[in-house]
């Protein structure tokens, strides 16, 4: 017999992979030209070509033990060094190499983080809409989510809400910024109140009160948009980055945390990581990505193709009249559902186009369109987007 916990998650299930696995379904049908899968949030951009230059050289330069070895759960640290030296010269910050524990992505970053702060029972606060998966991360070491209330039509965190819901149990806030699924940049000044509030009630709880940024959209910026770095802003932060976008490789599973030397119990916390690294299953993070990203730190992805697909899909669905927040990083848009959540996906995919519902990310009445696709594929979409705003905006 299964347990418990995993069957209620089956049963939950991942909107977002049934509708993945459902365009596979439809390709098989119609043709892979004819269905428009908007669902998964897979980088269509390839990885800069140094990065696979970098694994071809390390791999037939690198001795084997050295290359495919065991290192600390940590990882490699020159690896987290060059980490630490590349978002000094970034964001004025002074970290070195003990500030980084090297993850399998962002997702193992934060369930490496929640292990490491979390009792059972203890709350984590989340600010809706956010990715599902928080719910099961902070369900996998007996914590509990509360959620804030969405904030549209701007969906910047709402503040006033959160410190209400604030309480004796609870033990981190979960930001995400660029934010999946609004493609929303929390700002400095909101940054800077969050960052004041949660010190005010760190200090009337008697214990920290942890903030986690999940960054893997970090990179993945329009126009003259900026992420502000938490660490500036409150002492307590604990940073989970990835390279699954910035680099265009979700299945390598390489990313790191930031904890600076300014967290309560930085030394014990660091330590935490590290085993919490090791009991997970994890041990460490994979070998040759940790030394592919200390060869190519400074690469970057081709944000311009993004763009270019953010700018076709929000300007033509503004014009057939839906309603979208127009994205200021991350490749998603947000789009609010003329009629009920349900009916719009269905009536939807009838034209072939698939889309996740806002149900899933804790904000219904609106879908997500990752637009991290071919700029091809959302031309050929735009004629039943068309349609769709005909038969849903009467």
């Amino acid at each position: 017999m299964i347990s418990k916990k995993i069957k209620d998650v089956m049963q939950s299930g991942s909107a977002i992979r049934a509708m993945f696995e459902e365009g596979k379904r439809l390709a098989s049908i119609y043709g892979k030209e004819n269905v428009y899968d908007f669902s998964l949030g897979n980088p269509s951009v390839p990885a800069p070509k140094a990065v696979n230059e970098a694994i071809v050289k390390i791999a037939q330069d690198t001795d084997t033990l050295a290359l495919h070895g065991y290192m600390l759960n940590s990882g490699f640290e020159s690896v987290r060094a060059t980490i630490a030296d590349n978002l000094n010269k970034r964001y004025g910050t002074k970290l070195n190499f003990k500030n980084i524990v090297m993850t399998v992505g962002a997702a193992g970053g934060l369930n490496v983080a929640l292990k490491s702060i979390i009792n059972e029972g203890d709350e984590v606060i989340v600010f809706a809409p956010y990715f599902g998966e928080y719910n099961n991360y902070v369900a996998n070491v007996g914590g509990k989510v509360v959620v804030v209330p969405p904030n549209p039509p701007t969906f910047q965190p709402d503040l006033k809400a959160m410190k209400s819901l604030i309480s004796k149990r609870t033990k981190a806030v979960i930001v995400n910024s660029p934010n999946n699924p609004t493609g929303v940049i929390y700002g400095e000044d909101t940054l800077k109140e969050l960052g004041a509030i949660l010190k005010e009630q760190s200090e009337k709880k008697g214990e920290a009160i942890y903030l986690i940024s999940d960054e893997p959209y970090r990179e993945l910026v329009y126009g003259n948009n900026q992420v502000p770095f938490l660490t500036k802003y409150y002492d307590n932060t604990i940073i989970g980055y990835s390279y699954s976008k910035s680099l265009s490789l979700p299945g390598e599973r390489i990313g790191y945390l930031v904890i600076p030397d300014e967290a309560e119990d930085c030394d014990n916390l660091l330590a935490a990581c590290g085993v919490a690294t090791r009991i997970l299953g994890f041990v460490n993070a994979p070998s040759l990505q940790q030394l592919v990203i200390g060869s190519c730190i400074d690469e970057k992805t081709d944000v311009s193709a993004y763009d270019k697909n953010r700018r076709l899909l929000y300007d033509a669905l503004t014009e057939y009249g839906f309603e979208c927040i127009e994205p200021q990083g991350a490749f998603y848009l947000f789009v609010k559902c003329p009629i009920e959540e349900s009916k719009f996906v269905a009536k939807a995919k009838e034209y072939n186009i698939l889309v996740v519902g806002g149900k899933s990310f804790a904000c219904e009445g609106y879908v997500r369109i990752a637009y991290c696709v071919s700029y091809d594929m959302i031309e050929r979409s735009l004629p039943y987007f068309k349609k769709l705003a005909e038969d849903t905006l009467k």
